[in-house]
Protein backbone atom coordinates (compact mmCIF):
# COMPACT_ATOMS: atom_id res chain seq x y z
CA UNK A 1 0.00 0.00 0.00
CA UNK A 2 1.34 3.59 -1.14
CA UNK A 3 2.35 6.04 1.53
CA UNK A 4 0.43 9.19 1.00
CA UNK A 5 2.06 12.42 0.26
CA UNK A 6 0.67 14.53 2.83
CA UNK A 7 1.55 11.52 5.66
CA UNK A 8 -0.40 12.79 8.86
CA UNK A 9 1.49 12.82 11.69
CA UNK A 10 0.16 10.57 13.52
CA UNK A 11 0.35 7.60 11.42
CA UNK A 12 3.58 8.65 10.81
CA UNK A 13 4.83 8.61 13.99
CA UNK A 14 2.69 5.34 14.42
CA UNK A 15 5.43 3.83 11.55
CA UNK A 16 8.33 5.46 12.27
CA UNK A 17 8.10 3.60 15.40
CA UNK A 18 7.38 0.24 14.12
CA UNK A 19 10.40 0.64 11.36
CA UNK A 20 12.57 1.95 14.32
CA UNK A 21 12.05 -1.21 16.43
CA UNK A 22 12.58 -3.29 12.85
CA UNK A 23 15.98 -1.13 12.64
CA UNK A 24 17.02 -2.43 16.44
CA UNK A 25 16.49 -6.04 15.21
CA UNK A 26 18.36 -5.63 12.01
CA UNK A 27 21.32 -4.22 13.77
CA UNK A 28 21.24 -7.15 16.51
CA UNK A 29 21.25 -9.20 13.75
CA UNK A 30 24.49 -7.62 12.28
CA UNK A 31 26.41 -7.81 15.30
CA UNK A 32 25.08 -11.16 15.77
CA UNK A 33 26.37 -12.48 12.28
CA UNK A 34 29.21 -9.96 11.75
CA UNK A 35 27.98 -8.51 8.88
CA UNK A 36 29.35 -5.09 7.49
CA UNK A 37 26.85 -2.78 5.76
CA UNK A 38 27.41 0.53 4.33
CA UNK A 39 24.83 2.88 3.29
CA UNK A 40 25.80 6.22 1.58
CA UNK A 41 22.74 9.45 1.68
CA UNK A 42 23.48 11.51 -1.47
CA UNK A 43 21.43 14.29 -2.53
CA UNK A 44 20.18 17.92 -3.18
CA UNK A 45 20.85 20.12 0.02
CA UNK A 46 18.04 20.25 2.24
CA UNK A 47 16.54 17.13 0.69
CA UNK A 48 16.16 15.65 4.03
CA UNK A 49 19.37 13.04 4.18
CA UNK A 50 20.61 14.89 8.02
CA UNK A 51 16.40 13.61 9.03
CA UNK A 52 16.53 10.52 7.61
CA UNK A 53 20.07 9.17 9.40
CA UNK A 54 18.75 10.97 12.41
CA UNK A 55 15.68 9.16 12.46
CA UNK A 56 18.23 5.74 11.17
CA UNK A 57 19.99 5.96 14.26
CA UNK A 58 18.13 7.54 16.90
CA UNK A 59 17.47 4.34 18.96
CA UNK A 60 20.67 2.04 17.49
CA UNK A 61 23.79 1.60 19.88
CA UNK A 62 26.63 3.87 18.62
CA UNK A 63 29.04 1.06 19.24
CA UNK A 64 27.25 -1.16 15.95
CA UNK A 65 25.19 2.29 13.76
CA UNK A 66 28.64 4.74 13.31
CA UNK A 67 27.51 7.97 10.92
CA UNK A 68 30.18 9.59 8.89
CA UNK A 69 30.33 13.09 7.94
CA UNK A 70 33.72 14.03 6.90
CA UNK A 71 34.96 17.48 6.43
CA UNK A 72 36.95 18.89 3.37
CA UNK A 73 40.29 16.87 3.02
CA UNK A 74 43.13 17.91 4.80
CA UNK A 75 46.73 19.03 2.75
CA UNK A 76 47.93 15.85 2.97
CA UNK A 77 44.45 13.64 2.42
CA UNK A 78 44.37 15.08 -0.50
CA UNK A 79 47.68 13.70 -2.07
CA UNK A 80 45.97 10.32 -0.95
CA UNK A 81 44.63 8.14 -2.94
CA UNK A 82 40.76 9.57 -3.48
CA UNK A 83 39.36 6.96 -1.33
CA UNK A 84 41.72 6.61 0.99
CA UNK A 85 40.31 8.46 3.59
CA UNK A 86 36.92 6.77 3.15
CA UNK A 87 38.21 3.37 3.32
CA UNK A 88 39.45 3.86 6.94
CA UNK A 89 35.27 4.79 8.23
CA UNK A 90 34.09 1.24 6.58
CA UNK A 91 32.86 -1.27 8.99
CA UNK A 92 34.63 -3.85 10.96
CA UNK A 93 32.76 -7.08 11.30
CA UNK A 94 29.25 -6.34 13.07
CA UNK A 95 29.01 -2.35 12.26
CA UNK A 96 26.35 -0.67 10.19
CA UNK A 97 27.84 2.57 9.06
CA UNK A 98 26.08 5.53 7.65
CA UNK A 99 27.63 8.38 5.00
CA UNK A 100 26.13 11.50 5.24
CA UNK A 101 27.78 12.39 1.69
CA UNK A 102 30.41 9.81 1.00
CA UNK A 103 33.23 9.53 -2.04
CA UNK A 104 30.69 10.96 -4.29
CA UNK A 105 31.66 14.41 -3.27
CA UNK A 106 34.28 14.25 -5.82
CA UNK A 107 31.34 13.74 -8.50
CA UNK A 108 29.21 16.60 -7.18
CA UNK A 109 30.60 19.06 -4.96
CA UNK A 110 34.05 18.90 -6.27
CA UNK A 111 33.57 18.62 -9.86
CA UNK A 112 31.05 21.15 -10.21
CA UNK A 113 32.75 23.64 -7.95
CA UNK A 114 35.76 23.20 -9.23
CA UNK A 115 38.15 21.56 -6.24
CA UNK A 116 39.18 18.64 -8.18
CA UNK A 117 41.00 18.57 -12.34
CA UNK A 118 39.43 17.14 -14.79
CA UNK A 119 41.61 14.36 -14.84
CA UNK A 120 40.57 13.36 -11.16
CA UNK A 121 37.15 14.27 -12.16
CA UNK A 122 37.01 11.00 -14.78
CA UNK A 123 39.56 8.76 -12.69
CA UNK A 124 37.02 8.90 -9.99
CA UNK A 125 34.04 8.12 -12.63
CA UNK A 126 36.42 5.14 -13.96
CA UNK A 127 37.31 3.73 -10.81
CA UNK A 128 34.19 3.93 -8.49
CA UNK A 129 31.91 0.88 -9.95
CA UNK A 130 35.62 -0.68 -9.42
CA UNK A 131 35.81 0.18 -6.43
CA UNK A 132 32.41 -0.46 -5.23
CA UNK A 133 32.84 -4.17 -6.86
CA UNK A 134 35.37 -5.06 -4.32
CA UNK A 135 33.49 -3.93 -1.37
CA UNK A 136 30.54 -6.29 -2.30
CA UNK A 137 33.27 -9.01 -3.71
CA UNK A 138 34.26 -8.65 -0.26
CA UNK A 139 30.79 -9.42 1.36
CA UNK A 140 30.29 -5.42 2.67
CA UNK A 141 26.55 -4.68 1.85
CA UNK A 142 26.33 -1.51 0.57
CA UNK A 143 23.63 0.77 -0.42
CA UNK A 144 23.47 3.71 -2.19
CA UNK A 145 19.95 6.70 -2.03
CA UNK A 146 19.76 9.95 -3.90
CA UNK A 147 16.99 12.43 -2.81
CA UNK A 148 15.59 14.26 -4.87
CA UNK A 149 13.85 16.94 -4.18
CA UNK A 150 12.20 20.13 -6.56
CA UNK A 151 14.29 23.55 -7.18
CA UNK A 152 10.81 25.19 -5.61
CA UNK A 153 10.90 22.92 -2.42
CA UNK A 154 14.70 23.84 -1.69
CA UNK A 155 14.05 27.17 -2.10
CA UNK A 156 11.42 26.66 0.58
CA UNK A 157 13.38 24.58 2.79
CA UNK A 158 16.76 27.20 2.51
CA UNK A 159 13.83 29.65 3.12
CA UNK A 160 12.97 28.52 6.33
CA UNK A 161 16.36 28.08 7.42
CA UNK A 162 17.73 31.37 7.04
CA UNK A 163 14.77 32.26 9.74
CA UNK A 164 15.05 29.44 11.93
CA UNK A 165 17.78 30.30 14.40
CA UNK A 166 18.25 26.36 15.37
CA UNK A 167 18.76 25.43 11.90
CA UNK A 168 20.59 27.95 10.40
CA UNK A 169 23.86 26.53 10.36
CA UNK A 170 22.65 24.25 8.16
CA UNK A 171 23.25 26.65 5.49
CA UNK A 172 26.77 26.72 4.67
CA UNK A 173 28.54 29.02 2.02
CA UNK A 174 28.99 25.71 -0.26
CA UNK A 175 25.01 25.93 0.01
CA UNK A 176 24.40 29.39 -0.84
CA UNK A 177 26.53 28.49 -3.40
CA UNK A 178 24.93 25.42 -4.94
CA UNK A 179 21.66 27.63 -4.92
CA UNK A 180 23.16 29.44 -7.93
CA UNK A 181 24.46 26.05 -9.58
CA UNK A 182 21.49 24.01 -10.00
CA UNK A 183 21.53 23.20 -13.54
CA UNK A 184 25.17 21.94 -12.99
CA UNK A 185 24.94 20.18 -10.15
CA UNK A 186 21.57 18.32 -12.11
CA UNK A 187 24.31 17.69 -15.00
CA UNK A 188 26.91 16.18 -12.60
CA UNK A 189 24.54 14.02 -10.72
CA UNK A 190 23.14 12.76 -14.74
CA UNK A 191 26.53 12.11 -15.22
CA UNK A 192 27.30 10.40 -11.98
CA UNK A 193 24.39 8.02 -12.44
CA UNK A 194 25.30 6.94 -16.02
CA UNK A 195 28.57 5.98 -14.80
CA UNK A 196 28.08 4.24 -11.42
CA UNK A 197 24.33 3.41 -11.06
CA UNK A 198 24.97 -0.62 -11.86
CA UNK A 199 23.04 -3.71 -11.69
CA UNK A 200 25.31 -4.92 -8.97
CA UNK A 201 25.51 -1.66 -6.96
CA UNK A 202 22.26 0.53 -8.13
CA UNK A 203 21.35 3.98 -6.79
CA UNK A 204 17.80 3.67 -5.16
CA UNK A 205 16.14 7.49 -5.80
CA UNK A 206 13.93 8.68 -2.84
CA UNK A 207 11.24 11.03 -3.74
CA UNK A 208 12.05 13.92 -0.72
CA UNK A 209 9.42 16.66 -1.57
CA UNK A 210 7.22 15.36 1.50
CA UNK A 211 9.65 15.13 4.19
CA UNK A 212 7.95 12.00 6.43
CA UNK A 213 7.32 10.26 3.73
CA UNK A 214 10.63 10.33 2.68
CA UNK A 215 12.39 9.10 6.11
CA UNK A 216 9.47 6.10 5.81
CA UNK A 217 10.06 4.93 2.01
CA UNK A 218 13.99 4.85 2.92
CA UNK A 219 13.83 3.15 6.18
CA UNK A 220 11.48 0.07 4.96
CA UNK A 221 12.98 0.16 1.78
CA UNK A 222 16.93 -0.37 3.82
CA UNK A 223 14.80 -2.91 6.11
CA UNK A 224 14.06 -4.88 3.00
CA UNK A 225 17.47 -4.63 1.29
CA UNK A 226 19.21 -6.10 4.26
CA UNK A 227 18.47 -10.16 4.75
CA UNK A 228 18.20 -10.01 8.60
CA UNK A 229 16.53 -12.31 10.43
CA UNK A 230 15.24 -12.60 14.28
CA UNK A 231 18.17 -13.15 16.50
CA UNK A 232 17.38 -14.92 19.93
CA UNK A 233 17.75 -12.96 22.57
CA UNK A 234 17.94 -14.40 26.02
CA UNK A 235 15.48 -12.70 28.46
CA UNK A 236 16.93 -10.35 30.39
CA UNK A 237 16.23 -10.39 34.05
CA UNK A 238 17.07 -7.77 37.37
CA UNK A 239 18.99 -9.42 39.46
CA UNK A 240 18.34 -8.58 43.37
CA UNK A 241 19.97 -5.37 44.57
CA UNK A 242 22.60 -6.65 47.53
CA UNK A 243 21.41 -5.03 50.52
CA UNK A 244 23.99 -3.40 52.87
CA UNK A 245 22.11 -1.84 55.84
CA UNK A 246 25.44 -0.30 56.56
CA UNK A 247 25.63 2.52 53.47
CA UNK A 248 24.65 6.13 54.01
CA UNK A 249 24.16 8.45 50.98
CA UNK A 250 26.64 11.71 52.13
CA UNK A 251 25.11 14.95 52.35
CA UNK A 252 23.80 16.89 49.50
CA UNK A 253 25.72 19.77 50.46
CA UNK A 254 29.25 17.97 50.00
CA UNK A 255 28.68 18.62 46.12
CA UNK A 256 28.16 20.92 44.20
CA UNK A 257 24.76 20.54 42.09
CA UNK A 258 23.40 21.71 38.67
CA UNK A 259 21.15 24.35 39.28
CA UNK A 260 17.44 23.57 39.22
CA UNK A 261 16.64 25.92 36.46
CA UNK A 262 13.74 23.69 36.05
CA UNK A 263 11.41 24.70 39.08
CA UNK A 264 11.00 28.25 37.93
CA UNK A 265 9.64 27.57 34.35
CA UNK A 266 6.09 28.14 34.39
CA UNK A 267 5.90 30.65 37.61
Amino acid sequence: MPIPRDLPKQVYESELRRLQAELTTMTEWIRETGARVVVLFEGRDAAGKGGVIKRVSQYLSPRICKTVALPAPTERERTEWYFQRYVAHLPSAGELVLFDRSWYNRAGVEHVMGFCTSTEYHRFLAQCPVFEHLLLEDGVILLKYWFSVSDAEQERRFQSRVHDPLRRWKLSEMDLEARQRWSDYSRAKDAMFLHTDTPESPWYVVDAEEKRAARINCIAHLLEQVPFTQVDEARLKLPKRMADDDYRRPPRDLYTYVPDVASTLGD
